[in-house]
């Protein structure tokens, strides 16, 4: 029999799909779970996967992977999408992807499975990555095809004997990873109401964070984070380091309407407290170490490695000319990066570089000051040069100030 490799958490979607994939395409089931640093307990899913009716399930512990391959590009690039949204999930989806299509080879499956719905970006981000790394992969997503209510999916569960966890039902949809949690869902879906505190699960309310500030060094060679107070880390306990002492005072909630890739608006509450610590710190030491002109092109490509991690073009090649883009723009992004963290609020408060392009010579006013002022005047004179011209010539006679008047005036 053939067989097809679903991407399973364990959860009541994906094992009553084990179950349904077999009914419906008459295909042998192989799970494969991957852990991305999710807070669930991931202990018991082989067997649940087996007791669902899988034939063989996989576990793969893909933190440090997510990290060095997806989380720490995407950092180094500013990648923020619409100014508010840190990627996790759509970082983490062309990893899943990847192994899925590496685990179909190894096992010899002629598809693999997800659980993504018909409404989100996720189903586009895997069925395109899939189709990308192997196109003779078919694609099954068994929750955007059966369209079956909570309550079915129990009921056909019950039904085949399928044991699911039971967990206290939320009216939220969530996922989460290493680098951040969303949700969405529920009486989020009404955008005046504000977000209740049960939506919060990794970040104290600002209200309830401590009276005193937490201050936090953060040092980076080539823009990665390498380093806390002084401390060299790998970088997922740097992430998790940052995410609960970012969490524990507040910092990292998000609330926006975000534009959907499928072409709606929804309401979108984030939790990623490591992640606009790493980012804001970062945004700052780029300031010191880049030029003027590197940073405003920079910022472009910040945005457009955002919109590629969005839209699932992680396997492009687009992504592939940015990266090698970026590997050169990151190089001198060396430093250490002061962060006072403060009732909900992230602050850069120092910043310091080997590379520094801020000289305390040309910034200072005091006698150390080796700035030639009067070099100024006769810079002062070129640049203006054109607009007095301009001016004279076109906006009016000397002595006006044209762009103060009105057509009023003219009459």
């Amino acid at each position: 029999m053939d067989k097809v490799v679903l991407a399973y958490s364990g959860g009541l979607d994906t094992s009553v799909s084990v179950r349904w994939i077999q009914e419906k395409y008459d295909l042998d089931v192989v799970t494969l779970t991957i852990d991305l640093g999710q807070e669930r307990e991931l202990d018991g899913v082989r067997e649940r996967a087996l007791k669902s009716g899988a034939i063989e399930a996989r576990l793969i512990d893909a933190k440090a992977t997510f990290v060095e391959h997806f989380i720490w590009p995407g950092l180094q690039a500013g990648a923020v999408y619409e100014d508010s949204y840190y990627l996790a999930t759509a970082l983490g989806r062309p990893l899943i992807a990847w192994l899925l299509v590496d685990t179909a080879h190894e096992v010899g499956a002629t598809a693999v499975a997800h659980g993504s719905t018909g409404k989100g970006n996720d189903q586009v981000r895997f069925d395109v990555s899939v189709a990308t790394l192997d196109p003779d992969l078919r694609v099954i997503a068994p929750v955007r095809e059966w369209k079956m209510t909570r309550d079915a999916e129990l009921e056909y569960a019950e039904k085949h004997g399928i044991e699911v966890p039971i967990t206290k039902e939320s009216p939220y949809s969530v996922d989460e990873n290493l680098w951040g949690r969303s949700i969405e869902a529920g009486p989020l879906e009404d955008p005046w109401q504000e977000p209740a505190r049960d939506v919060f699960e990794w970040t104290v309310d600002s209200s309830e964070a401590p009276d005193d500030p937490a201050y936090v060094d953060i040092e980076f060679e080539s823009g990665i984070p390498v380093a806390l107070d002084g401390e060299k880390l790998d970088g997922v306990e740097l992430i998790q380091r940052l995410h609960r002492l970012g969490g524990s005072h507040g910092v990292g909630r998000t609330d926006h309407i975000e534009n959907r890739l499928v072409g709606i608006k929804s309401r979108e509450v984030y939790e990623a407290p490591a992640a606009e610590i790493l980012h804001s710190a970062h945004r700052e030491l780029e300031k010191l170490t880049l030029s003027k002109d590197q940073k405003r092109f920079k910022n472009h490509v910040s945005n457009a490695y955002a919109d590629m991690v969005y839209n699932g073009q992680w396997f492009s090649a687009l992504h592939r000319e940015l990266a090698a883009y970026l590997k050169v723009n990151q190089e001198h992004v060396t430093g250490k990066v002061r962060v006072k963290l403060h009732k909900g609020s992230c602050t850069v408060v120092g910043r310091e570089s080997p590379k520094s392009l801020y000289q305390m010579h040309l910034a200072t006013y005091g006698q150390e000051d080796a700035y030639d002022h009067d070099a100024a005047i006769g810079f002062i004179k070129i640049h203006g040069l054109s607009q007095q011209t301009q001016a004279r010539i076109q906006l009016g006679s000397p002595g006006q100030t044209p762009i103060l008047q009105t057509p009023a005036d003219d009459e």
